[in-house]
């Protein structure tokens, strides 16, 4: 792969094959085609070997109706602000659906380029992808280029004094803000080059294609609020710069407004990681920036996560960090499936864990301090295989990221690297009492529980049946049971871990 600091060479024409970074402003192979190539073409593939079986699992769940997916109408949304933006500068975006392994070499023997950029990805299958892309593009005589750009450092960049890869954050976050450098943090100028995007041949100059012809119907994103594209992230951005100063503070509160909620813009790359870490790092130098530095540590994170997919991609087959892990026992049977599908429908009848399931069925979204409580409340409370959890929250989540959500989700059950202590256990109703002290949170996605006072709404339970009736609550008709007992699921956990 292509060092950016090692590319002399010059084309006549380049293909940019757009990816995980729907932006046409400080994009890595973006720049690097424009600045060495004389004409310039964009592409964008809807990769159907990931949305048919999306649109498989779909029609097998819900009989008779067209798949849904949020991620597919942002992504859309984000390619038409993407096409107009190349457009407005001479050029345009091809956008196809099938393979890309065979789509994108195929584009660039019909446009007859001499190279095809693009920017690192991570995944396994991605890593595979994209090596059968480069062995077909070189076939041709083509050159195939990659660059960074999803995160500040990456693979290999950082090692231990033993030259080893991190597996613990605090020394990793410590070795990434001493080796940070102006330059790593630094916009690509792609308006520099801008004037080398190629006008679309007429043959390849097409609408975007629509959800339809996609296999999806509209889901509920244009009710959710949540802007879409590179002009979205900068309207989110400016929000949550207005109070970042505040985000140490709040952001552990789901019914606060805390959050950037820019996980889903930097998953598809409608904003730069570069801008965003020189923001926060930036910021984090002020006097008052503690709430910066603790955005940026979460940025870091992010750049962890990746590092550890890409030295150990077993991760990406199931595989827990910790191998003396996989022996785990985990429950099995009826009881452990209707367990898990109380889970993942929200009715375990510990109100924060299903308010946060509520949450995340309905928007897509979950707030991180409730992923970490559900995720443990699955694994310790439930017993039940991380890997379900892992798959359910990749099919739910609008910022689905395989590297951030194998990260959290093997924390979250102590099976992976820096990871929660197995004897650590997040007990759902002292969380709740904590981050959700009033019941604001519970009560938008449980309205049932509304006339609750705070006292009893953590566990309602507790109440008993004649002062719940007192607030028009029958457990069992109104909200159920709870399906577990924390005390008792707390020492089966211990045995388990401990055997």
């Amino acid at each position: 792969m292509t060092r950016v600091r090692r590319l002399n060479d010059t084309f006549d024409t380049g293909l940019v094959w757009f990816r995980r970074d729907l932006r046409s402003t400080d994009n890595a192979a973006l720049y690097y085609a424009l600045k060495h190539c004389e004409r310039v073409w964009c592409v964008f593939v809807f990769d159907t070997t990931i949305l048919q079986p999306i649109v498989d699992k779909w029609v097998t769940r819900h009989p008779g109706t067209q798949a849904q997916d949020r991620r597919v109408e942002f992504i859309l949304a984000s390619l038409g602000e993407l096409d107009d933006a190349l457009r407005a500068q001479g050029g345009g975006l091809v956008v196809l659906s099938g393979d890309p392994a065979d789509l994108v070499p195929k584009l660039a023997n019909e446009l007859q380029v001499d190279a095809v950029f693009a920017n690192h990805d991570y995944e396994p299958a991605a890593i595979e992808r994209d090596e059968n892309v480069r062995e077909r593009v070189a076939e041709a005589g083509r050159q195939w280029l990659t660059f960074k750009d999803q995160v500040i450092f990456e693979r290999a960049e950082l090692l231990t004094g033993q030259n080893k890869p991190f597996t613990v954050f605090t020394p990793y976050k410590n070795a990434w803000l001493k080796q940070l450098t102006s330059f790593d943090l630094k916009p690509y100028p792609v308006e520099t080059y801008a004037n080398h995007l190629a006008k679309l041949p007429a043959k390849l100059d097409r609408h975007l294609p629509t959800l339809d012809q996609l296999s999806f119907a509209p889901s509920n994103l244009g009710e959710l609020e949540l802007p879409t594209g590179m002009s979205g992230a900068r309207l989110l951005l400016d929000d949550f710069l207005t109070r970042i100063d505040s985000y140490a503070e709040r952001r552990d509160f789901p019914a606060a407004k805390g959050p950037s909620y820019l996980s889903v813009h930097l998953r598809f790359g409608t904003v730069s990681i570069r801008t965003l870490a020189r923001l926060a790092h930036e910021m984090s130098l002020q006097p008052d920036g503690q709430g910066s530095a603790t955005w940026l540590s979460e940025l870091i994170w992010r750049d962890f996560y990746f590092m550890i997919l890409s030295h150990h991609p077993k991760l990406a087959s199931g595989a827990s960090f910790k191998e003396e892990y996989d022996r785990l026992r985990w429950e099995q049977g009826p009881e452990a499936d209707e367990a898990f599908a109380a889970w993942c429908e929200g009715r375990t009848g510990y109100p924060l864990i299903d308010a946060a399931m509520l949450q995340l069925n309905s928007t897509g979204y979950m707030h991180n301090r409730l992923r970490m409580v559900t995720a443990s409340f699955l694994v310790k409370d439930l017993g039940v295989d991380w890997r379900l959890g892992e798959r359910y929250f990749a099919d739910q989540l609008n910022d689905f990221d395989f590297a951030a959500n194998n990260g959290g989700w093997q924390w979250a059950a102590s099976t992976g690297c820096d990871a929660q202590p197995y004897f650590r256990i997040f007990n759902p109703v002292t969380q709740s009492e904590k981050f959700d002290a009033d019941g604001r949170f519970i009560k938008r996605y449980l309205p049932q529980l509304g006339k609750l006072p705070a006292k009893w709404i953590h566990a309602p339970w507790l109440a008993g049946a004649d002062r719940l009736a007192q607030y028009d609550v029958v457990l069992g008709k109104d909200y159920p049971e709870p399906i577990v007992d924390h005390a008792q699921a707390r020492a089966r956990t211990l045995a388990r871990f401990g055997k």
